[in-house]
Formats: structure tokens, sequence, C-alpha cells
């Protein structure tokens, strides 16, 4: 079974709709970062059939829990999941936060190759960004910590009106002292996802701004 053909049975299997063109440009993306991956040391997994699994269908699966068109991707590493999801919705804005020079420098080359007009790549600590307008879903899959992502990264999400909320991607269900958490976020829920093609556990921890 070629690319193509596991990108679109892992699409599908998620539920996601999405024009051909579309999964043309998340396989380029693909291709980009095993390109470049020996020089920026973007990720441990290399091989493209373990990167649709991994990285692309581990990031499209919390497309049924973000709210837009404004996100912020804290820690975007690889573009992960920033990319992946700027791509399925142009209709979003997606900044992706990453204070690696060389990794901020890979962010912008995919930025210009695959012509993503709606992403900005802030090359900056998150905690010392200040936005002009806050956005309605924060997400990371790179902070271990809970509690350390909702302190670091917790004033980029959009106040009144409800709020804004912070989405976790995590491993195993985190169990943390939450009593840590500061006294304008509140977890709404904890629950298990199921990724295409990946046997791991996943959970995403849905965090609102109250």
């Amino acid at each position: 079974m070629n690319l193509a053909t596991q990108l679109a049975d892992g699409i599908a299997a998620l539920g996601i709709v999405i024009p051909h063109e579309t999964s043309v440009r998340l396989l380029q993306y693909l291709a980009l970062v095993k390109k470049w991956n020996q020089v920026y040391n973007l990720t441990a997994v290399s091989q493209p059939e373990a990167m649709l699994s991994q990285h692309l269908f581990d990031s499209l699966v919390v497309l049924p829990h973000m709210v837009g068109p404004r996100v912020a991707d804290v820690g975007s590493g690889a573009g992960l999941p920033g990319i992946p999801l700027a791509l399925v919705r142009p209709d979003w804005h997606v900044v992706l936060f990453e204070s690696n020079h060389k990794k901020a420098v890979f962010l912008r080359q995919v930025r210009i190759e695959l012509r993503l007009k709606n992403i900005e790549v802030v090359a900056e600590r998150v905690e010392n960004f200040r936005p002009t307008e806050k956005f309605d879903t924060v997400i990371s899959r790179a902070f271990s910590s809970l509690v350390v992502f909702v302190r670091l990264a917790g004033h980029l999400c959009r106040e009144g009106d409800g709020g804004g909320k912070i989405v976790a991607m995590k491993g195993a269900c985190p169990k943390e002292d939450l009593a840590q958490f500061p006294a304008q976020f509140a977890i709404d829920k904890v629950f298990p996802v199921v990724v295409p093609g990946l046997e791991a556990k996943r959970h995403l921890v849905i965090i609102n701004r109250i």
C-alpha cells in the first residue's frame, strides 16, 4: 500500500473530508520533514509511513475539539500539530511558536514552499509574547507538564464570551496536581483518542478559560 493510499485511509478513519490537493500538500509536508530532518534535528521518527500515524494522524485527531479561527501551536517543533491543522483548515490563522532557531527556520521554509499564507512563525519564548489579538485555541504536544503549559501560555487565550481554551495532547492520562492551575483556568474534560495506525495511548485534555 503506497503512502497516498495510507493517508486516504487514515483521513477517512478520522472522519475528515479533504480535497485531493490538501492530501498532496500533506504528503509534501512530510517529504520536507524527512528532507530537512538530519540538518535541523526535527524528529526521531524518520520513516514516512511512521510519520503518517505518529505525526499527521496524531495531529489531525484533535480537529473536532478545536475552535478557530485563531489557533496558537506552542512548542511547534517540526510544525506539529499546527501545520497539518493549517493545511486542512485554510480558513484558520495558525501561529507557530518555536524558540529553537533552526526549527523556526524550517517552519518558515515550509511556509514558503507550501505557500501557507494562513500560518505565522513566532521565534521566541511563548511566555514573553504579548499578542495584539488573542487566540480561540492554544494547543501543544510539547509540554510534559499541564501546569507549566497553562502558566506559560494561558495568557494567549481569548477572554470574554466564554473565553478561549487550551488543548493539551498527552500520552497516558495525566495525574497532576491540578490545584496548581491559575485560578482563571479549569479542566473541562480528559478523554482518550484513537489515532489510526498508532497503538500507543493518546489523551486530550481540554482546559477552559473561565
